[in-house]
């Protein structure tokens, strides 16, 4: 998780360890990661200055509870986290010498890796996190028994996992991978990113596939070649632009689908999107596309579809409902 009310909304649903791989500020959050301790709840966030672990151990040590962190190693140019090794140790030092603190593992974070040459870099990132939590292991830095090393977004899970592995890290930590867009992957940079982790591991032969779709009906044709679909920005991720699957005729019980080849949204507005047609749409199978035509749409990238909706329904293959899904976004 990312926050600490998504940990609490987890805790509420059964999870009881939790790894909040961001940092824990604020005196609202920090309340949340104490009621949830209290609980029961195992729980660890990552720290990556000395000014958030002194407002932690502060905090915590008025609640009399004892918190567990994750030191981040991050990358010059990144997002959170220590800079370079030295950083790190210095700040394991500083929480070694807080009561209200246990240093339990260390955390990073290799989606922000650019480059000419990324599966390297990752690679080089990923043993850097090797190295630098068996450094603090070796200084008996860390309190934890079984310290958690942890990296890895949705599109280099398997060069992390292979340096994890080839350091037989099983010996002295608790690996911990992330991949979050595993859950219903995508139709834009994750499939992209799936496709490139096959060509990579061609062992795994099949690969994740697309299992979130947004649906909106067309709610004019104004001119030719173009259709306005009732589905926007508040609707649908826009990380790339929606993919338009499929379509349906509102009140065809057989829900047959008909071709959306050829079909691109080029704008996305507060809550419509433009979708250019190919020419000659009419003769398209199915026939002409209609006002209330139903689209089915792929997002890219799920986790900013999810929290725009209250709901989600798990559909069969006749789009009759099986489950109502509440979200917690």
């Amino acid at each position: 998780m990312a926050t600490a009310p998504q940990c609490r909304a987890a805790f509420q649903h059964g999870v009881r360890r939790l790894l909040m791989a961001n940092q824990l500020v604020g005196q609202a959050n920090m309340a949340i990661a104490a009621e949830l301790i209290e609980a029961g709840a195992d729980f660890y966030c990552v720290v990556d200055s000395v000014e958030n672990v002194d407002q932690l151990a502060r905090y915590f040590s008025a609640r009399g509870l004892r918190l567990q962190v994750l030191i981040e190693l991050g990358m010059p140019g990144g997002r959170c986290g220590c800079r370079d090794t030295d950083e790190v140790m210095a700040l394991a030092e500083r929480i070694d010498s807080e009561q209200a603190l246990v240093l339990a593992g260390l955390e990073g974070y290799e989606g922000v890796v650019h480059g000419d040459d990324p599966e390297r870099s990752v690679r080089a990132y990923a043993w850097q996190l090797v190295e630098v939590a068996q450094g603090l292991e070796r200084d008996a830095l860390f309190e934890h028994p079984a310290p958690l090393l942890t990296a890895s977004g949705s599109a280099w899970y398997d060069l992390i996992a292979g340096v994890f592995r080839e350091a037989r890290l099983g010996q002295q930590f608790v690996p911990v991978l992330r991949p979050g867009c595993y859950v219903v992957h995508d139709h834009g940079i994750y499939r992209q990113a799936q496709r490139e982790v096959l060509a990579r591991q061609p062992a795994l032969q099949r690969g994740l596939k697309p299992a979130l779709e947004v649906f909106a009906q067309v709610l004019s044709l104004p001119e030719p070649g173009l259709a306005i679909v009732g589905m926007g920005k508040r609707d649908i991720a826009h990380d790339q632009l929606p993919e338009p699957l499929r379509r349906y005729r509102e009140g065809d019980e057989r829900a047959r689908p008909l071709s959306v080849e050829g079909w691109r949204v080029t704008k996305l507005m507060d809550q419509h999107a433009f979708v250019r047609l190919p020419a000659g749409d009419e003769a398209m199978g199915g026939g002409r596309v209609r006002v209330g035509d139903i689209v089915a749409f792929g997002a890219s990238h799920p986790c900013l579809t999810f929290d725009k909706w209250r709901r989600l329904c798990l559909v069969d293959a006749r789009l009759e409902v099986m489950e109502v899904m509440h979200t917690c976004f």
